[in-house]
C-alpha cells in the first residue's frame, strides 16, 4: 500500500496530526463537535475523569469518561472549512497508521455528534427548543469536492429543493442524511427535520445590513420548501459537511441544536448559553448510552 506523503499528511514534532493536535491514543470513537472553543469545557465539566487536554488555533480537545463511556469533545470553529479539517484528522487518527503514512487493514466507525446552535425557519419551532437533523443540506458546496453517493430520496429531496429554490443559480446544492442508528435515540424532547448549512452567517442567511442580496426570498423558500413529510427546520454553518463526510468516511453522524433564533416570528433566545447548556445536559446521558 503507497505512503501518504508528508505534505499530504502533515505530523507535528510531537507525533500528533497537525491541525487539531492530537495523537491516536488521545481520541474517543464517540467524538462530540461543538464550534465554540469554550463550549469544550462546557461539556467535559460533566464528565467523571479527564484524560487529555490539547488545543491548536481553535480546535480545542478533551477526552475523558463520562461513566463507563469514553468520549471526546473538539471544538471546530464556525464553518464547513474547519469541518473539512476536523473531520478529515479525526479519520485518520482512528483509520491512517500515522508511523506507516499507510491505511489501517481494519477500519474504525466514529460516532459523532454535533452540539451547537441554530436559527429556526419555522414558526412551530421556537427559540429554547431542540432540532435532531435528519438530513443536512449544503449550500456551502465542500462536498462538491469529494465523492458523495446519495440513495434514491435523497436525490429527489435535492431535485425538489433545487427547483423550488432555483439555488443552482448561485450553489450546487447536496445532501446527505443523519447517521440512523444515531437518529433514533433524539426523538423525545427533539423536533427533527431537514437541516440547511450554509456558507455565511449574513447574506447566505438572508440577513441585511449594508449589502444587497441576490436572493432576498430565501428564507421563505427555505420555510415553504416541503417534500413528502420532509420540510426545513432550521439552518447553520456546519451539519451538511459533517453529514457529508461522514457518509464518505463510513462513520455515523448526528447534529443536535439548540434553536436561538426563530427566524419567520424574528425572536432570539432570551440566554442562549442556558439553552445551549439544557442541550449538553438532555444529551449527554443519551450520548453515555450509545
Amino acid at each position: 500500500m503507497s505512503k501518504i506523503q508528508p505534505s499530504e499528511l502533515i505530523i507535528n514534532e510531537r507525533g500528533a496530526i497537525y491541525h487539531i493536535n492530537c495523537r491516536p491514543e488521545e481520541i474517543a470513537e464517540t467524538v462530540i463537535t461543538v464550534g465554540d472553543p469554550d463550549r469544550v469545557a462546557e461539556v467535559s465539566k460533566y464528565f467523571d475523569k479527564i484524560e487529555f487536554k490539547n488545543q491548536h488555533r481553535e480546535f480545542v480537545t478533551h477526552t475523558g469518561m463520562l461513566g463507563k463511556k469514553r468520549i471526546s469533545v473538539i471544538s471546530t470553529g464556525i464553518g464547513p472549512d474547519n469541518i473539512d479539517i476536523v473531520l478529515n484528522e479525526l479519520d485518520a487518527l482512528a483509520n491512517i497508521n500515522l508511523e506507516t503514512r499507510t491505511i489501517k487493514e481494519n477500519l474504525v466507525t466514529l460516532n459523532i455528534i454535533r452540539l451547537g446552535t441554530a436559527g429556526s425557519l419555522q414558526e412551530k419551532i421556537p427559540v429554547d427548543n431542540f432540532v435532531a437533523s435528519t438530513h443536512g443540506l449544503g449550500l456551502d458546496n465542500l462536498m462538491n469536492y469529494y465523492l458523495l453517493e446519495t440513495n434514491a430520496l435523497e436525490r429527489e429531496l435535492l431535485q425538489s429543493f433545487t427547483a423550488h429554490t432555483q439555488m443552482q443559480v448561485i450553489s450546487n446544492p447536496y445532501i446527505s442524511s443523519a447517521g440512523v442508528s444515531l437518529l433514533k435515540n433524539f426523538v423525545d424532547g427533539f423536533h427533527q427535520g431537514i437541516t440547511v448549512t450554509c456558507p455565511g452567517f449574513y447574506g447566505p442567511q438572508g440577513r441585511v445590513l449594508r449589502m444587497g442580496l441576490k436572493l432576498p426570498n430565501l428564507i421563505d423558500q427555505l420555510t415553504s420548501f416541503s417534500f413528502g413529510d420532509y420540510h426545513i427546520s432550521n439552518f447553520e454553518m456546519e451539519t451538511s459537511a459533517l453529514y457529508g463526510m461522514s457518509r464518505v468516511l463510513g462513520h455515523q453522524c448526528l447534529s443536535l441544536s439548540a434553536i436561538v433564533a426563530n427566524r419567520i416570528s424574528k425572536e432570539f433566545s432570551k440566554d442562549g448559553k442556558a439553552a445551549v447548556e439544557n442541550l449538553i445536559k438532555t444529551a449527554l446521558p443519551i450520548i453515555e448510552k450509545l
